[in-house]
């Protein structure tokens, strides 16, 4: 696991020295480089596969390629095997990194297929005079790019090209138009002009002299298989997570795991300590506060690890730590961000024990759990209902098929006014600000910059670009495509690698991804049962009260404690001077939703945190 970044042109170690020192968090234990008068390459090294002898860059026999690397491959030992049979010859005693050159010698740009894992490559071809970049088929691995004034500039984090004296900072107002309605900045658009985010499954070619030509070679289609039966799916389910967990337990540094005491963590954490020789630890955060919920998750979790056997270890925060956290936590990510934040602090725990752990990442996003994959069924049956709800003539069948709504018919009948039961428009409608309201919260000079840009057009765009008409799978396809990578593997990576932690996740193996998409939604949420179809699949190796309890998750409790003991940072963050510093919101309407929602209306909470993260952003990258 390393931090890279690297640049087209003559040598220059003193900037590229620069770069790395940038993201020295991704890799505290070396550094290292290579620049030939075409190309430079830097790398900040955590030593995790073959500490002694994998230190990059790596190159063929020859040297005549050349490559860095951020990420893990699982399937690197079988991979080299194969290689050694075909002639390949290795000087590392075995290294992931060095199976990267030789199968790009023996395949070409076709070597990304052979992969089971997550990565962030560079790749410069001597012969060639190519530069080749590839980021994972899911994105857990980030990868940003500047094509400035005939230059191509790369790194694993933005810091590493605001670092390099040819690229002038400039904001991009349109990447921060949309960050306030999804909490992120959607790829491939970055907080900074001329800065993009290389998407997931996707590979950049560049010469000098040329513009650089892009690939997508793979992305997630979901075709539903209706045959299949409930008990074949479930074996199946479990084959591949259980040969997950094992490829993602291949280290040379001992090896922890997320608990927070749900199914997802709970499941890799069962299946790991199956196929681990000795005990494993687990990590789980709490609050200092009364909160029930929280309460529930710390109780779950360390039961989970006492059937388990595991080293258990908790950290218990408060809010008193928030705003301490809050630049270094911003920094982490380098553009505005109002996702969850946790992973940052239990991070701090995990680097005290292990370099590597397991978590749970992606199984939401595999099988539905949020409230828009909660919405999806009902929504459309809802629709259909229409006549019988005018005539207040509902039946029990019919309150069924609204699961887990049947009981609040009020909620969809609000949503279904606002949006005519159209499937962006609703899911529009939950997210953070809509249009209307960055009407007012934007100031007149901004909203004058963005022309006709709109968040509804581009959430337009998802679900255009989607595989399925499946109403869940559909919700999925969008939020596999941009929420997840954009907001949730963003934060699990940015936040754990500021402590240079590395994360992996089973559940994102994209032999799993590619057959969860086959699967048809009424497994994945059945009768209001969020992840129906998961759940079943590991009841053999997890408890009842684990399956079946409410699902809580990693995330910090920052909308209760923003009404109570993170009202006077707040109101400190939010001062008429700092808004008006930067002209980007506008101050009347930040001041108006500050009195209702200090005046008890909590529902504003999450615009609330929207807005301060971003207030955070400007005076850490701005000022």
């Amino acid at each position: 696991m390393c931090g890279i970044c690297g640049f087209v042109g003559p040598s220059d170690i003193s900037t590229l020295k620069q770069m790395t020192d940038t993201i020295i968090h991704r890799g505290p234990d070396e550094d290292g480089y290579y620049s030939d008068g075409q190309i430079n390459f830097g790398m900040r090294r955590l030593s995790i596969i073959d500490v002694a002898s994998g230190q990059q860059p790596v190159h063929n026999e020859d040297q005549s390629i050349w490559t860095i690397f951020n990420g893990e491959i699982y399937n690197y030992l079988e991979l080299r095997r194969q290689l050694e049979n075909r002639g390949h010859r290795f000087y590392t005693d075995h290294a992931d990194t060095e199976v990267l050159v030789h199968l790009y010698e023996e395949y070409g740009e076709d070597f990304l297929s052979h992969l089971n894992g997550m990565f962030a490559i560079a790749i410069w071809d001597r012969q060639r005079n190519q530069l080749f970049l590839a980021r994972d088929r899911m994105g857990v691995k980030p990868l940003f790019f500047a094509f400035n004034n005939g230059q191509l500039i790369f790194g694993s984090e933005i810091k590493s090209i605001l670092a390099h004296p040819s690229y002038v900072k400039g904001l991009n107002h349109r990447a921060l138009y949309h960050y306030f309605t999804f909490k992120n900045i959607p790829a491939p658009l970055t907080a900074f002009q001329g800065i993009h985010s290389l998407l997931p499954g996707q590979s950049l070619f560049y010469k000098s002299g040329e513009e650089p030509l892009f690939k997508r070679y793979w992305k997630i289609k979901f075709a539903e298989n209706s045959q299949r039966s409930e008990q074949e799916t479930k074996e199946q389910i479990m084959d591949i997570l259980q040969d997950a967990v094992q490829q993602r337990l291949v280290s040379d540094v001992p090896v922890g795991a997320y608990l927070s005491g749900g199914v997802d963590s709970s499941a890799v954490a069962a299946l790991m300590a199956k196929h681990s020789n000795g005990v494993i630890k687990t990590f789980c955060l709490g609050y200092e506060d009364d909160l029930i919920n929280k309460q529930a998750d710390m109780h779950y979790a360390r039961e989970m690890s006492r059937i388990l056997g595991t080293d258990h270890h908790e950290y218990i925060m408060s809010s008193k730590e928030v705003p301490d956290a809050m630049e270094g936590i911003i920094r982490a990510f380098d553009q505005p961000f109002s996702g969850t934040v946790s992973t940052f602090f239990l991070s701090k725990l995990i680097r005290r024990h292990v370099k590597v752990a397991l978590s749970g990442d992606g199984a939401d996003e595999l099988f539905g759990s949020y409230l828009a994959h909660r919405l999806a069924q009902p929504m459309q049956n809802f629709s259909l209902m229409q006549s019988r709800i005018a005539d207040n003539s509902l039946t029990q069948g019919d309150r069924a098929l609204l699961a887990p709504f049947s009981d609040n018919v009020p909620y969809l009948q609000g949503l279904f006014e606002q949006s005519g039961g159209d499937v962006v428009k609703w899911r529009n409608a939950i997210l953070t600000f809509s249009e209307n309201d960055k009407e007012n919260l934007l100031s007149d000079e901004f909203r004058q910059s963005m022309g006709n840009e709109s968040s509804t057009e581009l959430l337009g765009y998802y679900f255009r670009d989607t595989t399925t008409k499946d109403p869940l799978n559909r919700i999925l396809e969008v939020d596999w495509n941009s929420l997840l990578p954009d907001q949730v593997l963003a934060f699990v990576d940015s936040l754990s690698m500021a402590h240079s932690v590395e994360v992996r996740s089973p559940f994102l193996d994209y032999r799993l991804a590619e057959f969860v998409a086959t699967i048809p939604g009424r497994m994945k949420i059945k009768n209001g049962v969020v992840k129906y179809i998961l759940k079943e699949s590991v009841r053999s190796i997890l408890p009842k009260d684990i399956i079946d309890r409410p699902k809580e998750g990693f995330v910090l409790p920052v909308f209760h404690w923003l009404q109570k003991p993170l009202k006077p940072y707040a109101i400190d963050i939010l001062t008429s001077s700092s808004i008006q510093r930067y002209g980007i919101l506008n101050e009347k309407y930040v001041n108006e939703l500050m009195r209702d929602f200090f005046g008890g209306n909590a529902a504003l909470a999450s615009k609330m945190w929207n807005i301060i993260m971003f207030q955070v952003w400007c005076e850490s990258y701005l000022s």
